[in-house]
């Protein structure tokens, strides 16, 4: 009340902006008047004015920057790049000389917004009458700014989300913040939610943007990765799809070279349906994932068969359970009636009988009332438990709810009669005590015995998960809602715009079980190998803004999550539509019959009619009964996405039937066919069933099959009537079968349709039940809001981390003293650590700790580093360091020193352009080891992520355990980048004589990234480095050598590591022998080896030498009990570089 009289007063919050917003409109209009008298070229012209403006303000500032950024590539000194790197970004990341620039090109553009708005303006009025090609479509353009327009452009420049009715032209409105973002030529996106708006848009408002002079592009219009999107990404102007933009930013931090990245900095954004891309889709991340290499596939067609046969005798066992339940309704036991149809509830909660029992009165409310007592009962200690045996009898228990199923006992025993311990999972902790304590076997013996109970519970816990996997396909996945087959192919069903989204699959395997399902090919199951939420990715962008028809509802999400206002825009036109009040049926059936029955009334009339529905499933059905009623319609859902445009083209021409999934999102607006505007005489039955004379709006009218979990979705289908104060109708249809009604209606909704007295084929409509809907609506929304908050607090984890890999890739791909830099603190970490781990405890006063031999061995192990202070003199052991860190610090001296000589030693082997090696070696051992170690953590963190909830049953927070295990992980990792790192780079070596032919997989460095052919030094003399990493000069092989092994390598320099084994220097390679390839992650065998340049080598590479070949990641030969006291995240004792628990503690 006191709210209503203070907006009243003095206006609402949005009401106030406006008014704030009015003195630039007047500008505008000022500027707009005057710019109709300049000529043609003058107009054109004020694109490079404006430009030439911005560069006056800050070429001095530009050029300051770009000089402190090549000192800083170039310096040696890290404490001078630090001091750059403070000057350019501040001490904090966010002040500095760019962030002046920043602000500097915002204030530019604050100023010239009236001029650059009227502009625009000014060019949509002259280029009124003229045709532009449209994907394929000749249209007319004749579109000039309203005054209501420019308040929304001026709204989107200041980064705020402008909610604008359907039809106000928000298509038009983004050219105007777009052309005065695209005046610094920094890029400016414009982001759609299907390529079809991509595509439309990027050519029909093309035709303004390329009159003013700017460059427009359509990522969604090329292939990932290719000249053509960086092209797109060149433009002034470019839009595409948020999946696209998100993917190639992942991309981009997958390439080997920087000119295979396409995207540039992310500077401004105008994200379109905003509330479909950054809240519907915010609860699914981003994934590019690579295949994994199990057969799990396989298992999944094999296990297929016994979870069909599963499902269908559930169905069987709960239309017993629903017989049961009603004749004991029938004799007046409700008791008994209510646990019975409870537990039917708990098998199969769509079973159509028992949604038929659900209708008779106060049933509904008997079963909610068992279910409370149920949760209840839960809580309560295990001996007090009334209901505990109450999913014993089912085969396996569904939450709806949850989207979660589980097996019971009974239904493990449906599975495996004869071994039910198929699915029994061993106590690991039990088996390993038990052999350990054994002391009738050997060490090895113990350990093969180890190996079998980690192998068997491996095998268990797969088919375990795949039968979980296969449950939730068959009972909670439908065809048609959740899901279409095209092709041999599923395909998932966007649940907000009811479209397919190609490319996309469900993670976990539950992508292969619906495929076996369905019974087409199943694919192999992929691991993460980058992810980023929608989020996180459009928080990069300097400024950000949206636009939606709806988005009021959501502005506390915007503005927590995004940092995003909302502004209001008033209409051009005051709205005409009539919406009306819901009509509730008791059963589906009923709904669906009154449907066609007032579809057929609008129809006789003339009006067009659009359908609105949830599921393709629900569209299809509409599409029958409305053919054997005679009615002829179109279907616009998932399976005929194709013919969208010409479908939407008829929609409002009169008499026209559109049946339409989740209209949301379409962004295409249904312009009335001539006549139908008006209001003609009609006769409707009244709630009584008597025919009432009324007179019927014209324009279209819009008819919902079922209320949306989303209120959003729903004002985005009665949006699509009404257009620019066009005349229209909206109402809903539903009943108490709808997914929403039974999920999250309230008991309320039940006892009002009793209490009214609500009869089979009746119809009822009450304001308290439309505000119970809606009150079940937020309850959802809610619901989903908390998800995808939780979502993000647990990518913000991740995101600090990418952040961190995804700099390191920055400076691989940029090179330069930067890279160098990184390349030498990761080398000092690693020698300090293997110190560490080599001596262990150090005391002063225990002399047994110091072991000059064994530090020595193990450094020229693993990093072929040799420490002079380490070195034994005529016999005589070294000085003993007073501490670990002295020894650390000699042991990083030498490292160092090591890691410069091979740097200055590559350099000096040049390619025909005079370029070194070192450089180019030193970024690609730098971006596969990150890329390698990063795709590992990622598995690790999907591992703790699935398992981390059981936390909260010790009474602990998930997320802060999961922060702190993945804090800890990632100290881990970036230990293991460095130790591996440091061991590759300076163990690799160049290898320019013929090499005998390789392993197909081996690695090699091409002749520089822009394809030259490396040439030997310029004195003629072959070099390359000894096993020790010395270069040295190498005898020329005799012409039989050469002859055979001249393979498809040729004379390309050959990457190759040297290798040291501690046990025998007879294993040291010898001189003239080739060296095994580095590994640098894997890649797919080329088809031809012969006529192919080199190919990255797979994960586990071979070194090739005169005798066998062998695997330089496979565990060497341990005696049994050295890895007790191996830390699982420590380097493997055997030298393989792998972690522990990934080396010899994989099955440990």
């Amino acid at each position: 009340m006191l709210k209503s009289i203070v907006n009243r007063v003095f206006g609402t919050r949005h009401d106030r902006e406006r008014r704030r917003v009015a003195p630039i409109v007047d500008a505008i209009n000022e500027q707009y008047e005057r710019l109709q008298g300049v000529s043609e070229a003058e107009l054109r012209g004020q694109t490079a004015k404006f430009r030439e403006i911005l560069r006056e303000r800050t070429a001095e500032l530009e050029a300051r920057i770009a000089e402190l950024k090549a000192a800083k590539h170039d310096t040696s000194d890290a404490a001078e790049r630090e001091r750059l790197d403070a000057e350019l970004s501040g001490l904090d990341g966010r002040g500095g000389l760019e962030a002046e620039l920043r602000e500097t090109i915002a204030e530019v553009l604050d100023e010239i917004l009236p001029e650059a708005f009227a502009t625009a303006r000014e060019a949509a009025r002259r280029l009124s009458g003229s045709t532009v090609n449209v994907t394929g479509t000749e249209l007319t353009w004749d579109m000039v700014h309203y005054d209501v327009q420019l308040i929304g452009g001026v709204q989107l420049h200041m980064g705020k989300i402008a909610e604008m009715a359907t039809g106000e032209g928000k298509t038009l409105v983004a050219t105007l913040p777009l052309y005065l973002n695209a005046i610094p030529a920094r890029g400016a996106h414009l982001v759609t939610v299907n390529n079809y708006l991509a595509r439309r848009d990027s050519q029909w408002m093309g035709h303004l943007y390329t009159y003013l002079g700017l460059t427009v592009g359509c990522i969604d219009d090329t292939e990932p990765g290719t000249p053509e999107r960086r092209a797109a990404y060149e433009c002034d102007i470019t839009y595409g799809t948020n999946n696209e933009f998100g993917f190639d930013y992942l991309r981009d931090n997958m390439v080997t070279s920087l000119d295979q990245r396409v995207q540039r900095p992310h500077w401004f954004a105008i994200v379109d349906e905003v509330d479909s891309v950054l809240i519907d889709e915010a609860r699914t991340p981003l994934i590019i994932s690579g295949p994994v290499g199990n057969e799990g596939d396989v298992m999944y067609a094999e296990h297929n068969d016994k979870v069909q046969r599963l499902v269908r005798r559930q169905n069987e066992m709960v239309n017993g359970l629903v017989g049961e339940g009603e004749r004991a309704l029938e004799s007046g036991d409700t008791s008994t009636a209510s646990l019975l149809l409870f537990k039917a509830q708990l098998g199969a909660p769509k079973n159509k009988r028992l949604l038929k029992a659900y209708q008779e009165s106060g049933v509904k409310q008997l079963v909610q009332r068992m279910e409370l007592d149920y949760l209840a009962d839960r809580k309560l200690p295990a001996s007090k438990q009334q209901y505990r045996d109450l999913e014993d009898d089912l085969l396996y228990v569904l939450d709806e709810k949850g989207h979660t199923v589980h097996l019971t006992d009974r239904g493990v025993d449906f599975l495996a009669p004869q071994n039910h311990d198929e699915f029994v999972l061993p106590d690991i902790s039990t088996e390993v005590h038990r052999i350990e304590h054994d002391h009738d076997l050997s060490a090895s013996e113990k350990l093969e015995q180890r190996r079998a109970v980690e192998i068997e519970y491996a095998r268990k816990s797969e088919v375990l998960h795949i039968v979980h996997q296969l449950l939730r396909a068959h009972a909670l996945y439908e065809k048609d809602v959740n899901y279409v087959v095209q092709e041999g192919q599923v395909l998932i069903v966007d649940e907000y715009t009811g479209r397919t989204m190609p490319g996309r699959r469900w993670s976990e395997g539950l992508h292969q079980a619906v495929e076996a399902k369905e019974r087409v090919q199943v694919k192999g199951e992929t691991q993460t190998m980058a992810t980023i939420t929608i989020q996180n990715y459009f928080r990069l962008y300097e400024k950000l803004a949206g636009m939606t028809g709806t988005a009021e509802t959501e502005e506390g999400e915007f503005h927590q999550i995004y940092g995003l206002e909302v502004a209001v825009i008033p209409t051009n036109r005051p709205i005409a539509r009539d919406d009306r009040q819901d009509l509730i049926y008791k059963t589906r059936r009923e709904k669906y019959n009154a449907i066609v029955e007032e579809t057929r009334r609008l129809h006789e009339l003339g009006l067009p009619v659009l359908v609105g529905t949830t599921s393709v499933e629900a569209s299809e059905t509409l599409a029958r009964l409305f053919a054997r009623a005679g009615l002829k319609h179109n279907v616009l859902n998932a399976k005929y996405h194709q013919r969208e445009a010409e479908i939407v083209a008829m929609a409002g021409q009169p008499g026209a039937i559109t049946i339409a999934t989740n209209m949301a999102g379409r962004g295409t607006d249904i312009k009335l066919g001539a006549g139908v505007k008006e209001s003609r005489p009609s006769t409707v039955k009244d709630l009584d069933g008597k025919d009432v004379e009324v007179t019927e709006d014209g324009g279209l009218h819009i008819i919902g099959s079922e209320r949306h979990e989303s209120r959003r979705i729903d004002r985005q289908l009665r949006g699509r009537a009404g257009r620019q104060g066009d005349p229209g109708a909206s109402q809903f249809f539903l009943s108490l079968e709808d997914d929403l009604m039974r999920l999250f209606g309230s008991e309320r909704i039940a006892k009002l349709m009793d209490r009214l007295g609500a009869q089979d084929g009746e119809v009822l409509t009450h304001p308290m039940i439309t505000r119970s809907i809606e009150s079940a609506q937020k309850r959802v929304e809610l619901q989903n809001f908390q998800q995808r908050k939780r979502l993000l607090e647990y990518d913000d984890v991740m995101n600090q981390q990418r952040e961190v890999i995804y700099s390191l890739r920055a400076f691989a791909l940029e090179g330069g003293e930067e890279l160098k830099g990184e390349a030498r603190k990761m080398v000092e970490k690693a020698l300090a650590r293997r110190v560490e781990t080599t001596l262990g405890e150090f005391a002063e006063d225990d002399a047994e700790a110091w072991d000059p031999a064994l530090l020595r061995q193990d450094l020229l192990m693993h990093y072929l580093v040799t420490v002079p202070a380490f070195e034994a003199e005529n016999g005589t052991e070294p000085a003993r360091p007073a501490s670990v860190a002295d020894a650390q610090a000699l042991a990083s001296t030498a490292g160092l020193e090591a890691f410069d000589r091979k740097i200055k030693e590559l350099d000096d082997v040049t390619d025909d352009g005079g370029q070194g090696y070192g450089e180019r070696l030193l970024a690609l051992v730098m971006l596969n080891v990150l890329d390698e170690k990063w795709k590992d953590h990622l598995y690790d963190l999907d591992q703790l992520r699935a398992a981390i909830h059981y936390r909260s049953w010790g009474q602990k927070d998930p997320l802060v355990e999961y922060k702190q295990e993945a804090y800890t992980m990632f100290v881990d990792l970036m230990n293991d980048v460095a130790s591996t790192f440091t061991e590759r780079f300076l163990k690799a070596q160049l290898v320019f004589d013929p090499m005998p032919p390789m392993d197909p997989y081996a690695g090699a460095l091409p002749g520089g990234y822009d394809g030259g052919q490396a040439a030997p030094p310029s004195d003629g003399k072959k070099r390359r480095y000894n096993a020790l990493g010395i270069l040295e000069e190498i005898e020329e092989t005799g012409p039989e050598q050469a002859a055979a092994g001249n393979g498809a390598h040729g004379d390309e320099p050959q990457i190759v590591e040297a290798t040291y084994d501690a046990g025998s220097a007879d294993d040291a390679p010898a001189a003239g022998e080739p060296q095994g390839a580095v590994d640098v992650g894997p890649a797919e065998p080329p088809a031809a080896p012969a006529a192919q340049p080199p190919v990255a080598a797979r994960r586990d590479p071979a070194v090739v030498g005169a005798g066998p070949v062998r695997s330089l990641a496979a565990p060497q030969p341990l005696p049994a009990g050295d890895w007790s006291n191996v830390g699982r995240n420590d380097p493997c004792p055997c030298g393989s570089g792998k972690k522990f628990k990934k080396c010899h503690g994989a099955h440990l």
